[in-house]
């Protein structure tokens, strides 16, 4: 749930405005909303020692560093070491522009061969001359008079050459000036260019070893720059200062002890339509195993939106189940969980990303026991049959990928209608749970050729007549029913829409399926019979099946999320215009 805020203004003297400041920081349960705009040297500072830390750990944290250096001796100044390690990345990065740059020179200039640039010019210098040309193949034949041509090297029917003459005599093709360099010297200078770059590298690996010591020193940075954000964002009244933002309600109380403590001027209101409030969410521990996916997406709810988080859990599991709708993937997604949480669990404090993950995976390998599906196909018949059937049959799951989104919208539409009782407003919600199951019943007889029931129809007259009634309340009776009328009109048929949208459960899960199998049919015609052919279908079978693997999970965050964050969301007006909650208060 989405947990209610308190507008909270704190006055005090403006010669304790630090002491406050860092007192409410202690607490770490206000999230400041500047009074003004937040500027001076001390921030300056702070912000440019944040980019140059930023850039030294980007520098570090590049793959050809991955390796950590052991530790020689502890970081004495971590400001001339970042420094240090800009510098030396710069250059470089200017040893690879120059390499590339004498690396484009050296494939340009092999074709003509090795030859010296000085030497040519100094036989210039005693009257012979030695020019380089690209001429046509067929012109070779007759060269001009007093010329010597030779031809270097061919290709597509165009020789380079080196003419040669006593006198700078001018022929009739493209000319080549010479390089500042001949070929032996630009691969020595590229040779050496590359041995400075390696020593460089190895150079700034020993720095490596100071990451965990920079990110300490970040941390501590971004909190001394939120500090004095605060300060130079409070509000000024005379010789008073005055700091406001938002709390959670539960954490009013032991505000105002402190500020009887301290004696600190202070006023709690509730927060108007005009404010922007942040927005917390607190769950119940099952449900909050979620917030990874809402963190990966990075979608917050507003204040006054509704939290889905239990909704989103329910129907993202079942989509999963569906789209990977195979239990072998499944219990493979789940021994890769169960590997990554043996690794990395003990470094993570919030191990909910795990659990979402086993459940996501026994959702899949669910879904394949009730389909009989492992690797595409039933592979063991006498055993795995499906455990439903009806799930086997094309036309049953069309229905219920149908049934699940005029269900899943229709909850959308009970919650909104529970919030507006005991208004009668709340009866244009039910409104719109009548149109979604008429569509339900429409969009069987569209799609799966279904008979369309008589009763249905009075879903599509009823419905609307909710919606044009009572969608606004309003003395002038007129006004109210155009609103309903403007409201039926703008979503009467996104509403069918969105209920049809669901079939990509059926397809995208279908193709999961027939991929797996094309492979399979592949790997079988080329057989096993002999070690030359086992290796190949084996490598057919394991191609189809981690490619399958890995576009599974990419179907579920483009369909199975889709369907909660667009779709749902829409029918329950949640448009994710918030921004998440971030009290000012000491790193722990």
């Amino acid at each position: 749930m989405i947990v209610p805020m308190k507008k909270l203004t704190v006055i005090v003297q403006a010669k304790d405005a630090d002491s406050t400041v860092n007192k409410l920081r202690k607490l770490g349960v206000l999230h400041v909303e500047h009074q003004q705009a937040p500027k001076g040297k001390d921030i300056s500072v702070l912000q440019d020692d944040m980019v140059l830390i930023n850039e030294a750990m980007g520098i570090l944290a590049q793959p050809e560093f991955s390796q950590k250096h052991p530790k020689a001796k502890p970081l004495s100044d971590w400001q001339f070491t970042s420094r240090h390690i800009v510098d030396l990345w710069k250059r470089l990065d200017q040893l690879k522009e120059y390499s590339r740059n004498l690396k484009k020179r050296i494939s340009q200039w092999e074709p003509w061969g090795e030859f010296d640039p000085d030497t040519i010019q100094a036989l210039k210098e005693k009257g012979v001359y030695i020019r380089l040309y690209q001429i046509p193949v067929r012109d070779l034949k007759n060269p001009p008079a007093g010329v010597i041509i030779k031809r270097l090297s061919t290709s597509s029917g165009v020789a380079l050459c080196a003419v040669i003459s006593q006198d700078k005599i001018d022929i009739p093709f493209k000319e080549f000036a010479l390089p500042k360099a001949g070929l032996e010297k630009v691969r020595a200078r590229l040779s050496e260019d590359m041995q400075v770059a390696e020593s460089i590298k190895l150079d700034i690996k020993k720095y490596t070893c100071y990451i965990t010591d920079l990110m300490r020193i970040r941390k501590s940075l971004q909190k001394d720059l939120e500090f004095q954000q605060v300060l130079k964002g409070l509000g000024q009244f005379g010789s008073l200062v005055y700091l406001r933002g938002y709390v959670p309600y539960d954490a009013v109380e032991s505000l105002f002890k402190t500020s009887r403590s301290e004696r600190w001027g202070m006023t709690v209101s509730e927060p108007s339509e005009e404010d922007r409030v942040p927005t917390l969410i607190r769950n119940p521990r099952w449900v909050s195993i979620i917030s990874p996916v809402f963190k990966a997406i990075e979608v917050v709810p507003g204040y006054r939106e509704l939290d889905i988080s239990l909704w989103f859990l329910v129907f993202l599991s079942i989509f999963f189940g569906m789209l990977i709708g195979d239990s072998a993937y499944g219990l493979i997604f789940f021994i890769l969980t169960l590997c990554a949480h043996k690794k990395w669990g003990s470094k993570l404090a919030n191990k909910s990303i795990f659990i979402l993950l086993y459940i996501l995976s026994s959702c899949a390998i669910l879904w394949g026991l009730f389909t009989g599906t492992f690797f595409g196909q039933s592979w063991l018949p006498g055993w795995a049959m499906p455990l439903i059937p009806a799930l086997r049959n094309d036309r049953y799951i069309q229905t219920l990928c149908f049934f699940l989104g005029a269900f899943h919208l229709s909850i959308a539409h009970c919650w909104r209608a529970i919030i507006k009782l005991p208004s009668l407003m709340a009866l244009a919600e039910l409104g719109w749970i009548l149109i979604l199951w008429g569509a339900f019943f429409l969009a069987k007889a569209l799609i799966i050729g279904d008979a369309f029931p008589a009763f249905a129809k009075w879903l599509f007259i009823a419905g609307p007549v909710l919606v044009v009634c009572f969608t606004k309340l309003h003395r002038n009776v007129f006004k109210g029913i155009g609103a309903g009328i403007g409201n039926l009109l703008l979503n009467f048929v996104n509403s069918f829409t969105d209920v049809v949208s669901y079939i990509r459960l059926f397809a995208v899960g279908l193709a999961t399926v027939a991929v797996a199998d094309a492979f399979n049919k592949m790997a079988m015609d080329v057989g096993f019979n002999s070690l030359m052919a086992a290796c190949i279908a084996s490598f057919i079978l394991l191609l189809g099946h981690i490619l399958n693997i890995i576009l599974g999970p990419m179907a579920v965050l483009v369909h199975g999320v889709r369907l909660n964050v667009l779709e749902f969301c829409n029918h329950t007006e949640v448009k994710w215009s918030g921004f998440s909650y971030n009290p000012l208060r000491e790193e722990r």
